[in-house]
Formats: C-alpha cells, structure tokens, sequence
C-alpha cells in the first residue's frame, strides 16, 4: 500500500482516503439488532450528493451549514460536504438548551441548519425568525420530504458540484466552547488546523488500514471529531457507532475495536467495574488478581529500566491468558490500545489499565489547539504526564507570580495547529494570545527534563484560601471519584478558612452496601444515616491521602441529585459547571462552615 501523503486540508483527507481504502468498511450503523457497514466510496459517493444538495439550497464559499446530531453517518457526510463547498461546519449537541442552539446559529450565521429528528426541527423553527441568516433546516429523519435528507441527497445526485479545493488558511469549522464560564465562543478553526492534527498523530501512531474504533466521543466536540472522525479516516480505520452512551459495554463486543478514543471517566468505570467485581468474589480469585496486578507492575518495571525477567515474564504469559484476557474480551479482545483526553487520567487508573494489557496514550489539547497539542506515543509514554508535544508544535511554561511550585505555570503554546481566534470577540482573542503569537490554554503544569507535560490544575478554578493557601480542586475531585461509593464532586473552599466539599453517592454501590448491612435501600434515608457518613469519611480519607493538609475537605454534604447536562451543571464534554451548582447549592455549602 502506498504511503500516505501529507494533507492540508479536510478535502484532501476524503479524497485521498476514497482513492486508497474504497472498498474498506468506513461507518458501522447498528440496525435490526447487528451492525452493517458501508465503505469509503459509498460513502464518498454520499458526500458528493450532498455537496450538490447543500449547493442547491445556495451554500456556497464562506458560508456556515450547522448541525444538530448525535455521532451518525449523515453528521460526517454533512460535514466533508460543507467541507467540499468552501463552507464552514458549527456542529452542536443534541441534549443542548435551545438558547445555546439559538446563540450558535445567530453567532455564526448559519445558511442551513441539519438536525437529527424532526422534534429537534419543530423546536428550532422559532430560529428562522430569530437568526437572520437561516433560510433552510433539513430533518435527517425526513426521508423525500422537501426539507428531508433523502430529498436533499436526491437533488444533489441530479445537480452535481464539482468538489473545491480550500487554502490550508480558509476556515474549516467552528467548535463552541462549552461555555463553564460564560456564552460559549466560536472557536475559528481553518483547514490547516485540521490538517497539522491529522499529520502529527499519523507520524506518531501506527493507526492502520483495517483498525477499527467504536465511536461514542461527540464529533461536535474537537477531541473525537479530530482524533477520531478525521485521522481514522485518514488512515483507512473503521468506526463503529455506538448506540449510546448506556450501551457502550454490549457495543464493545459487537464492534471489537482494536483503537479506542475515550476520556478519563470511561477508563475510571473500567477501574471501578473491575475492582468491585474482583471485592465481590473475594478469596482465591482476588488473591490471584493481586498477585497479577503485583507481576505485572513488577514486568513495567524492568521494562522502563530496560531490563527483563525469564521468571516474571512466565508468570505474566500464564497471568494474561487466565485472568487479564478475560478481562479484555469485554471489551471486544482485540484491543491494542486507546488514547485519553479530555481531562487528567489518574496514574493509578492509568497504571491498572496498562496492567489488564491495555496500553493507555494519554494526551492533551483544547478545542483552540484542534484539539492535540502534547500525546504519549510508541517510544514516548510516561504514566501520569500527557506527553510531549505532538510534531510541529512547541510548549513554553509561563510562572505565575502565586504559583509557588518551581516549574509549575501557564502553558502557553506555539503551532500551526493554534486557532485563528474566537468569532466576533476581538477583545477575548487579544487575551489568549501573548504578543509573539503563543496561545494561553488556562491550564497549570510543568515540563520535565525529557519534555513530558504534566497537567496540574485550570488557572480560572484555582482559588485562595483564607490563609492564602491556593487550591486547584479538579485533580482533587478526580482522586475521591475513584472510591466506589462516590460517583460525582465538588470541592470549594473560595476565600474560606478550609475546603469542603458536595458529594454525590455511587447509587448502586450504596444501596448494595446498604443491604449487606441490614440498612434501608431507600437513598434519601441513606443520605442522612451516620453509618453511611462514617463510610463515605473513611472514603475521602482513604481516596484522599496524597492531598496536603489544607486541601482536604474537612466537612462534606451528601447529595442525591447527580450534576448533568439536564440540569445545567455539567457541558456536554461532562465538565462541572461550578457556577451553576453553587446558584443551586450555595446556601447548603454555606451551612458547612
């Protein structure tokens, strides 16, 4: 197979792809209960159709085409057709509120709007009004209706457009930002962007034709929109689209992904899973997990000292087959490895993936930065960092003057895949960029001597305690959620003497304790009894230990209501809407002190 060429623009990822892995399987739809597979020329044949369709409707160079959709096939279709045109993607989310939809299409100024459902149409028919630049929404589930895909599909097969080739400097698509601190900002991404992110990671992963990935990271997001959707592609792999969210574990084994794109709280329910699973059967068999976990970290070891061990090694051969790939077959058995980002994965849940025999890459980026700046690769990794940055991009750490770590500051990066700036908000882009062109993430960390970067915490979600004592709390919020029994935190301590912290219980994990202690399985008893606050202080003690004195929360309330997308506590990307929740729970805080 020929190598692959260099891309400067999302135009020549799909033409060069349909060229060279036609007949490959590209996008797995699940339908009548198994999963069916279309290739890269039916599916470059789709996107030629629907270029002359959105031609049709007079979409045309620098205009916007808008979606709202889960990950299916028509999302990536609609977007290498608005690619096609010279026009510009704005995805959105579909558990979105309708005035974050409104603000989006307004912002950009979309021509077209796509949305999955017809619900979704009838919600967003107000905005025809509102924004003045919308003329057109097309229902994905419309079929030959005048606004339904097959008719847009249809017209475009009739009235072919010859696809344009952008400039790597012509915009590509916008990504909002998911707006924990404000309106969400239209981040102005080119096709060169793109383009830098997809050369970078294939010139460090042995991404292969024939690989396959399940996809569940939102395309609207850059995370699985770059990593996954464009450099698979790219690369020949296969994407099989998970159903939902609830429904990822039975997809696993269906899809059996060799790649897999996910985010810290995806690895962190594999730990925990395990981990109860194992407490349940207790005796021998977690004894004998013990003891592989110990082998295995004992063969990591020797392998980043260089060294090896006949003896080691035979106990892992016999530790892998019996324990660690029945592990692994729930996950489809094909597995070679899976990248995290997205947040900081803990090193102890790092540590215990890579010792089931799954090789964790860990990276880092924003949304600005399309999305990869830093990745642990083959040759590259070291467990608890996100890496060293990818090819063509440099890192500079900026000190802080309250920042008293040595070596820990601002990271500020320098690259082509840096975005051209926020729409329409000159005054919020002259922020983020420093005078010789570097980009200001937000985020505090380090670099060592070897280039590994190491996340420590976000600038804006840092506060100061009365006794000036600063605290970053999502590294801290990330440590407790490893306890079985606590599935969502916050921790806040702004300007008060300590920190506490609100605590939503592991429902399940409660309730089963719940029974094996004679208790009431009714939550909201649950919530208020001492031995169930007994347990959860032994937990924040226990999950807790590498704090410092003054970051541990020293009250707690429980609570049964969980932070989500629904109740405007969480972005779609799953991050803690911190005020959003003290507008809610405040006054509960309050009392802790």
């Amino acid at each position: 197979m020929a190598a692959m060429k260099r891309v400067s623009n999302l135009v020549e990822v799909l033409e060069q792809a349909v060229d060279q892995f036609g007949d490959r399987n590209l996008f797995g739809t699940k339908t009548g209960g198994k999963y069916t597979w279309i290739t890269y020329r039916q599916f470059g044949e789709m996107v030629a159709h629907a270029r002359g369709g959105l031609a049709q409707l007079g979409v045309v160079k620098g205009d916007r085409v808008a979606i709202i959709a889960n990950n299916r096939v028509e999302w990536a279709v609609t977007a290498y057709a608005t690619y096609g045109l010279g026009a510009c993607l704005a995805p959105m989310y579909e558990k979105q509120h309708i005035d974050d939809w409104r603000y989006i299409v307004g912002d950009c100024g979309a021509k077209v709007l796509v949305v999955s459902t017809t619900a979704t149409a009838d919600k967003c028919r107000v905005l025809v009004d509102d924004c003045d630049e919308l003329e057109h929404i097309i229902r994905l589930d419309g079929g030959d209706a005048e606004d339904g895909w097959g008719a847009l599909l249809a017209r475009g097969a009739e009235s072919p457009a010859a696809p344009f080739l952008p400039e790597s400097s012509d915009l590509a698509g916008f990504i909002y930002t998911s707006g924990t601190t404000g309106q969400p900002k239209g981040v102005l991404l080119t096709h060169g962007n793109f383009a830098h992110n997809v050369n970078a990671i294939r010139e460090l992963f042995p991404i292969e034709a024939g690989d396959t990935s399940l996809s569940f990271l939102p395309w609207a997001h850059s995370l699985g929109q770059t990593c996954e959707l464009h450099c698979m592609l790219a690369n020949g792999g296969a994407i099989g689209i998970a159903e939902s969210v609830a429904t990822i574990l039975r997809n696993l084994t269906e899809v059996r992904p060799t790649l897999l794109f996910s985010v810290p709280r995806i690895f962190n329910k594999i730990y925990d899973g395990v981990n109860k699973k194992v407490d349940k059967e207790g005796g021998f068999k977690k004894w004998m997990f013990e003891r592989a976990l110990e082998n295995s970290g004992a063969r990591r070891e020797l392998s980043e000292r260089g060294g090896s061990s006949w003896w080691v090694d035979k106990k892992h051969g016999f530790f892998d087959q019996k324990i660690f790939s029945k592990i692994r077959e729930s996950f489809g058995g094909r597995l070679r490895y899976a990248f995290s980002g997205g947040a900081a994965l803990s090193p102890a849940v790092a540590t215990f993936i890579d010792n089931l025999g799954i090789m964790v890459y860990e990276g880092y980026g924003l949304s600005e930065t399309s999305p990869v700046v830093c990745a642990n690769a083959p040759g590259r990794r070291r467990i608890g960092s996100v890496g060293k940055p990818v090819p063509g991009c440099r890192v500079v750490i900026e000190p802080l003057p309250h920042i008293l770590d040595p070596g820990v500051g601002e990271i500020l990066v320098y690259g082509p895949n840096v975005m051209r700036g926020y729409h329409n908000l000159p005054e919020e882009t002259a922020a983020v960029f420093t005078e010789d062109g570097g980009f200001r993430t937000g985020d505090l960390g380090r670099l060592d001597k070897e280039g590994f970067l190491y996340i420590t915490g976000r600038v804006k979600e840092q506060y100061k305690l009365e006794n000036g004592k600063y605290v970053v709390p999502a590294p801290l919020e990330e440590q407790l959620k490893l306890s079985p029994y606590i599935n969502q935190v916050m921790i806040y301590g702004e300007n008060k003497p300590y920190n506490v912290a609100l605590i939503v219980p592991d429902e399940i994990a409660l309730v089963e304790w719940a029974g094996e202690n004679g208790k009431s399985k009714d939550l909201s008893v649950l919530l208020e009894d001492p031995e169930v606050r007994k347990l959860m202080e032994g937990q924040v003690a226990e999950h807790g230990r590498a704090f410092k004195g003054y970051e541990h929360p020293r009250k707690f309330r429980l609570i049964a209501e969980e932070f989500s997308t629904e109740n405007d506590m969480l972005t779609p990307k799953m991050s803690l809407k911190r005020r959003n929740v003290m507008k809610v729970y405040g006054d509960l805080i309050a009392t802790l002190y």
